[in-house]
């Protein structure tokens, strides 16, 4: 089949190819520049060069990279008259005696004389995936059209139009808001090239097909111009944005307003409430659009809404949308000696890339002096080289075109009187709680709430009733590469890079003020998004993430290097000593028992540490992290130190992990999932810290204050519906004391309250999600099933939700599937040991693969040292449990993982040491 082939191709890419050809390149651009050079770094002669002739005194980079390797360079302006073929063209092309003629990218119409003429023939390059999309403005006509998928084809020329049979194809997905540049730069351009070049190798070994084109699916369309991108307003909202990203940036869709032609750029699908704006005309369509500060809105005729980020006019100026009204108020500055200097290096930039043009005048525009798109990343890259503090866009270049409004343009940013605006947020408001809480449910990804790439969402469900909380974005994998990308521009050429760690602290301090005074709102929605109980969501749930931040803050101008005495190098002396650097970019996975807390635990020490993240909530509760994201916004954390990505784990989680440009990953989670997490990472060795499963022991001696150790007993296994990493996954009760302890637990369970977390008096809430419940009835199944002893408990409650009853199991033995496996849950799993055997008890507590935490209660004190000394686990409470702290390290052992949170252990985690030695 076509499909295996194409694997086939893809691997035999990687071999190495034994033949090399003569090859003449036809075309043009930076593509076919590319081509070229990669096919000449194979070993493949490229005899001859046949590109357009110059445009305003500019050679295209094609013939500019031929020209510099002395490779013969022929620029002809066409290669047919009156319909029949230059004679002198074509000997020019023949005297250089190609073997296969190779066309990456040409707008010029090639005589058969001369696609026919080599020993090989011709292959093309096409940006459809044939026979769909026929024509020259085939990546257009995939995104006007709502294609799925996008793709090129390779094929070998005919004498028909893009006709000819298939030598291969790749295809990719197609995002929701692509746009023509987004396409071609994601995917067209980088694997078109390498694909070129594998078709040449497949050629020169004989393995290359020629597959006929299917006649089923064939379409074409015409050449996209100005003057057919006119917006044709009677049709879907999905319509209209596929039309307007399908001309952004060339040839631009366009309307009209207040009489003149306006061209519409940046487009997304808007799924929300009609937001506040003013209203603006637009000539055919039957509603008016509303400006608002995001951009302009307008409407499809099924009501639906599409937002338009930039406009630009006829005589070329460019502005976001959102400035429609106030687009004519910007008074011209006046510039300071520096600014002057600055305006004239950026002249003297614009000079040497528009060296067709005499003098550099105010009135100089960029693109009709002859720049291209790839002018425009060179002059921000000339620029940012000259001036680091300057941090320009392309889309800049787009907004201002002419020469003076760029350097007004430019000075505004250098002073920063260009700062964002205020944060747009969408929300989903709900009153509740004697309160009005807004959420928001975008992606978080630079600043910015933005909906996913791929435009996909999902429903957050609350688990006390079942109801849909919100329709949430769920990451794609262009999503986590944005984040990832922004945290990295953060983390190295950002404010935060530059920022010294006193301030660093200060605005740790700010945000962690701002949780605390959204202190009910965030218990709030944690209580609907995890089944918390609302009182303990404001005490621990939020609570403790305040204070984390606040003791990490504490940090940020503590953390400290060494200086180390060494041999000296005589005569002369030396000095050595450490740095503690951050890492750069971290990765940071939690789960869904305490969303925001897991969050605070390992953000605020990665923060404190300097570094940059990118944080996947789990995609059941991602609520509290989007919102604490709009607080950082809030607190003044610069674009891309913050990232937060809801979605899928096997998808987000799973790409993070092996991201190159991610150096550390933070998970807490399951033990299959983190053993995933470290194969991943080894891909590039970036480090790993690992907060796993559990399955915590708890020993009861007879020496006990008993009621204590009931309640906190019923704590340790209870606490958070128990779904609580380091809740007691098993009790171990002295056998003279068992059966009172089992009563008196048993008397409390009844007294507990299971209801509405809200409600102030609930002691007992929904488990998190229904998959969540239904594993947890199979737990106890399990147990019934193996001999265990239900004493209370097992059953769903029948009420709406996903409510479990507390449950005690007793006559556990060390076999059994419930003495091994942590449940997750409210399931107290108890076992006898025989008075007095304190280090049989401490043999069976042992005997797990987990070391997360253990308890043990007696009034012995060398009793309690001794067994704390000989339990494997990262943590032991002695007649106490789940007293954690913000200054204490938390971490397990074995297969509960390694690395700390909390305390200065968890610094480390997110630090590396360099080693610096001076001679003098």
């Amino acid at each position: 089949s076509f499909a295996s082939y194409n694997k086939f191709c893809f691997n035999s890419f990687y071999q190495a190819y034994q033949h090399k050809l003569k090859l003449a390149l036809i075309g043009q651009s930076v593509f076919g520049q590319e081509v070229y050079n990669k096919l000449r770094k194979e070993g493949h002669k490229v005899v001859g060069v046949f590109t357009v002739p110059d445009k305003n005194g500019q050679a295209d980079p094609l013939a500019l990279a031929a020209e510099k390797d002395g490779t013969p360079v022929f620029k002809f302006p066409r290669w047919r008259a009156k319909g029949k073929p230059i004679q002198e063209v074509v000997a020019a092309y023949k005297s250089v005696g190609a073997e296969l003629n190779v066309l990456p990218f040409c707008t010029q119409f090639i005589p058969m004389d001369v696609i026919d003429c080599p020993k090989h023939g011709s292959i093309i390059y096409h940006p459809s995936i044939l026979p769909r999309h026929r024509g020259a403005s085939a990546i257009n006509w995939t995104l006007i059209q709502g294609d799925k998928k996008a793709g090129f084809t390779i094929f070998w020329a005919d004498d028909g139009l893009d006709t000819g049979p298939i030598l291969l194809q790749r295809e990719c997905d197609v995002g929701q808001n692509d746009t023509v540049d987004d396409l071609y730069n994601r995917f067209l351009f980088p694997e078109g090239i390498k694909a070129m070049v594998e078709a040449v190798h497949l050629i020169a070994d004989g393995k290359a097909p020629r597959i006929p084109q299917p006649k089923e699916g064939a379409t074409y369309e015409g050449i996209q111009k100005k003057e057919n991108a006119e917006i044709s307003w009677n049709q879907p909202a999905a319509s209209l944005h596929n039309w307007i990203r399908g001309h952004d940036k060339v040839p631009g869709a366009w309307t009209r307003i207040d009489g003149q032609v306006v061209t519409f750029y940046g487009s997304s699908l808007f799924n929300a409430s009609v937001p506040a704006g003013k209203e603006l005309t637009i000539k055919g369509a039957s509603r008016p659009g509303l400006v608002t500060k995001n951009g302009l809105v307008i409407f499809g005729n099924d009501g639906k809404m599409v937002l338009v980020r930039n406009l630009q006019f006829e005589d070329g100026k460019m502005i976001p949308a959102s400035k429609y009204f106030s687009a004519d108020e910007t008074t011209a500055l006046e510039l300071t000696e520096e600014e002057k200097k600055m305006a004239e290096d950026i002249r003297a930039i614009w000079k040497g890339i528009l060296s067709n043009v005499a003098v550099i005048e105010d009135s100089t525009d960029f693109f009709k002096s002859g720049a291209s798109s790839m002018h425009v990343v060179r002059m921000i890259e000339e620029i940012k080289q000259k001036y680091s503090g300057l941090q320009l866009q392309n889309e800049d270049v787009y907004m201002a075109t002419k020469f003076a409004d760029f350097i007004q343009m430019a000075v505004r940013k250098f002073r920063g009187e260009d700062k964002e605006e205020e944060l747009v947020i969408d929300y989903v408001s709900k009153n509740m709680n004697n309160m009005t809480v807004n959420m928001p449910y975008q992606c978080f990804i630079n600043g910015q709430f933005i909906n996913a790439d791929d435009g996909k969402t999902y429903d957050t469900i609350n688990p006390a009733d079942g109801s849909v909380i919100a329709s949430v974005s769920s990451a794609s994998l262009a999503d986590v590469d944005k984040a990832v990308a922004a945290a990295k521009e953060a983390f190295e050429t950002g404010e935060w890079g530059r920022m010294n760690a006193r301030e660093r602290g200060r605005l740790m301090y700010r945000l962690a003020d701002l949780m605390e005074e959204h202190q009910e709102e965030l218990a709030t929605i944690e209580s609907i998004d995890s089944g918390a109980v609302y009182t303990l969501a404001l005490k621990t749930h939020i609570g403790m993430s305040v204070q984390t931040f606040r003791y990490f803050a504490g940090w940020c101008d503590k953390i400290q290097g060494a200086t180390i005495p060494i041999n000296q190098a005589r005569p002369n002396h030396n000095l050595t000593f450490t740095k503690k650097e951050p890492i750069g970019v971290c990765a940071i996975i939690i789960p869904w028992n305490y969303p925001l807390m897991m969050l605070a635990w390992k953000s605020a020490a990665c923060l404190a540490a300097g570094n940059t993240l990118v944080l996947k909530p789990a995609q059941v509760t991602p609520l509290t992290s989007l919102k604490f994201a709009e607080l950082s916004a809030k607190a003044g954390f610069p674009k891309g130190v913050i990232n937060i990505l809801p979605g899928s784990g096997g998808l987000v989680g799973q790409h993070l992990s092996e991201h190159p440009d991610v150096r550390k990953v933070g998970f807490t989670g399951s033990t299959p999932t983190g053993k995933q997490i470290m194969k991943s990472a080894a891909a590039n060795l970036k480090k790993v810290s690992l907060e796993l499963g559990g399955k915590s022991p708890l020993i009861i001696f007879s020496d006990c204050e008993l009621d204590r150790a009931v309640k906190m007993g019923m704590g340790a296994v209870y606490f958070n519906k128990g779904e609580n990493c380091i809740a007691a996954g098993r009790l171990f009760v002295e056998e003279s004391i068992h059966d009172e302890f089992v009563r008196k637990v048993v008397e409390e369970i009844k007294k507990m309250k299971i209801g509405d977390p809200l409600d102030r008096s609930t002691d007992h809430g929904p488990q998190n999600h229904k998959a969540h419940l239904e594993k947890l009835l199979q737990y106890c199944e399990t147990g019934v099933k193996e001999g265990a002893t239900l004493v209370y408990g097992g059953r769903q409650v029948c009420r709406p939700g996903f409510f479990m009853e507390p449950t005690v199991f007793t006559d556990v033995e060390d076999h059994m599937y419930i003495a091994q496996e942590e449940s997750f849950g409210p399931v107290m799993v108890i076992s006898k040991f025989k008075n007095g055997d304190v280090d049989g008890v401490l043999r069976r507590a042992n005997a797990t693969e987990y070391g997360l935490a253990s308890g043990v209660f007696t009034k012995d004190i060398s009793k309690a040292l001794y067994i704390s000394e000989k339990l494997e686990a990262g943590t032991v409470f002695i007649n106490t449990y789940n007293k954690t702290d913000v200054a204490a390290p938390f971490g397990g052992f074995k297969l509960s993982g390694f690395g700390k949170d909390l305390g200065e252990e968890a610094l480390h985690e997110y630090l590396r040491t360099k080693a610096i030695t001076v001679e003098y």
